[in-house]
């Protein structure tokens, strides 16, 4: 069956990555990136030089400290080279083989970070979405909250006080995966940061919802941050200095401005779109779940060998391929959600016309139509 293990959605990522570089050597203008996750690299020229193994740390490390604090509130920050290296470094660093960690979210699925690092712990894995089945007892060592699911789901500040109020009663530190959800939860629902609502420990994603480097900034309580810290140093999870360096210019940068903005874009866009297509809202744009790509083939007739996973993966192909936009489900690492998701607050949205995401929506879902049944044609498009 198509993208039944990581290995298989690696080499779906290699082929959109070919795609996408032929793509950028033509004429990058005309790529469209809507994952939410274009990122940047913002490091000034004088900095360049200081982008050395030690002195490095020495200046730019300093520099986020400030910065991590106002944007995430704490005592101290830790720059990681990944959000899900934190939450490794974290787990590693707080939880005991067979401890426990207990896990609220506001929708599943879970970022697969989150288990597959308890399991290297030998530690047991427990999940909720209603705060009225939350449960942590003795044996619980962490409970994580996340404050934005992978399609943006975003907790309500009554659930997320009522998880902080439940664990503190039992003494469980808290860390809150706000990936997305400390600009989502923030600037749109006006939820507090995740420290000022009681959390221990947050980290967030510099190149979500900003243009900031693929990394993991983190903030808390000094006595767990240097913790954290020592357990990332000894794994090779801590973030080399240019990724510092790019945080700090991303923070130095970084405006609400294009993340309100997108909400009127993202109006239009799910109205021209959701008759035909079952599109449902996002906090800052539009996506497509599998299950309703799935609805509208059988909706034609069209019955396929497919998972609903793999048919959102191959639409979501299509639109790069055929269309230059680039979706989560196409670029993803494995485990990522295939859920195709359009956002508008993406720097690259800003020179798309309504008219055109919907001519690429109805192109692709047309050309899915026609080859969905034939796994041959599909295994070319997911693998070039």
């Amino acid at each position: 069956m198509l993208l039944d293990s990581p290995l298989q959605e690696l080499k779906r990522r290699e082929a959109a990555l070919k795609i996408i570089k032929l793509k950028v050597k033509e004429d990058r203008s005309k790529l469209y990136d809507l994952t939410g996750l274009s990122g940047g690299f913002p490091v000034k020229e004088e900095d360049i030089s200081l982008l050395e193994t030690y002195a490095g740390p020495a200046i730019f490390e300093e520099k986020l400290q400030p910065l991590g604090i106002e944007h995430l509130g704490g005592e101290k920050v830790l720059a990681l080279n990944r959000t899900s290296s934190g939450i490794l470094a974290t787990i590693l660093a707080l939880v005991k083989p067979e401890g426990q960690v207990v896990h609220f979210l506001p929708e599943l699925p879970t970022h697969p970070s989150i288990p597959r690092s308890v399991e290297l712990v030998r530690g047991s894995y427990v999940e909720f979405t209603d705060t009225n089945k939350f449960r942590v007892d003795k044996q619980t060592d962490l409970v994580i909250i996340t404050g934005s699911t992978m399609d943006h789901q975003v907790i309500s500040e009554g659930d997320f006080l009522k998880i902080i109020e439940a664990s503190k009663s039992q003494d469980v530190p808290v860390m809150v995966d706000d990936a997305s959800g400390a600009r989502l939860r923030t600037i749109l629902y006006n939820q507090p940061r995740a420290i000022d609502m009681g959390a221990d420990l947050v980290i967030t994603s510099t190149d979500k919802l900003m243009d900031g480097p693929r990394g993991g900034l983190m903030s808390g309580k000094t006595e767990l941050i240097d913790l954290i810290k020592t357990k990332a140093h000894q794994f090779g999870l801590e973030a080399q200095p240019p990724l510092i360096a790019g945080m700090v210019g991303a923070l130095e940068n970084f405006k609400p401005d294009r993340i309100l903005a997108s909400r009127s874009k993202k109006q239009e866009v799910y109205q021209a779109l959701q008759e035909d297509f079952s599109v449902e809202e996002t906090p800052t744009g539009i996506m497509l779940l599998p299950e309703n790509i799935v609805k509208k083939l059988k909706e034609k007739g069209i019955e396929h060998p497919l998972s609903q996973d793999a048919v959102a993966m191959v639409l979501a192909m299509i639109l790069l391929r055929e269309y230059n936009i680039v979706t989560i489900p196409a670029v993803g690492m494995p485990g990522a959600s295939p859920t195709i998701r359009l956002d508008m607050a993406s720097k690259d949205a800003e020179r798309l016309e309504v008219e055109y995401i919907s001519q690429a929506f109805r192109g692709s879902f047309s050309k899915l139509s026609d080859v969905i049944v034939d796994q041959d044609a599909c295994e070319n498009i997911l693998f070039d």
